[in-house]
C-alpha cells in the first residue's frame, strides 16, 4: 500500500461509525491486582473503555478501564482475574463503552452489572394500567 492508498483508508477509517480490523492488541500486562490489570505501553487509552482479554487457553474475558494515567492504564475484569498470566494474555481495546439494550422484556427480571440476566423473570406483584 503506497501514502496514497494509505491516506485515503485512513480518511474513510475516521469518517465511519466503526472500526476497520485489526485492532491493536497488547501483550503489556505489567501486573494484576485483584480484580484490577495494570498495562503499560498502551497508545490512547480512554476512561471506560471495554477491554478483551485472550487469555493464553484462549478464554475471553471482558473488562473496563478506570483509570488512565499517560500510557497506563488500570482494567476491572468483570469475570475475576484467576489465571491471568502477564506474559501471555492479550488485551484488545475496543474503542466502545459498556451498552445495555432496554427493552420491555427485561420488566422482571434481574441482571449482572454487565448487563447479562442471572435470574428467570419473576411474576409482577404490580398491575400496570
Amino acid at each position: 500500500m503506497n501514502a496514497q492508498q494509505a491516506h485515503k483508508e485512513h480518511v474513510l477509517a475516521v469518517s465511519r461509525d466503526f472500526i476497520s480490523q485489526p485492532r491493536l492488541t497488547y501483550k503489556t500486562v505489567s501486573g494484576v491486582n485483584g480484580p484490577l490489570v495494570i498495562l503499560d505501553e498502551v497508545k490512547f487509552p480512554k476512561y471506560a473503555e471495554i477491554v478483551q482479554l485472550r487469555l493464553h487457553d484462549g478464554t475471553l474475558r471482558s473488562g473496563q478501564v478506570l483509570e488512565v494515567s499517560g500510557s497506563k492504564a488500570a482494567v476491572q475484569v468483570f469475570e475475576g482475574t484467576s489465571g491471568i498470566d502477564a506474559k501471555h494474555t492479550l488485551c484488545e481495546f475496543t474503542g466502545d463503552i459498556l451498552r445495555t439494550p432496554v427493552s420491555e422484556d427485561m420488566l422482571g427480571r434481574v441482571f449482572n452489572g454487565s448487563g447479562k440476566p442471572i435470574r428467570l423473570k419473576v411474576p409482577s406483584l404490580f398491575l400496570v394500567l
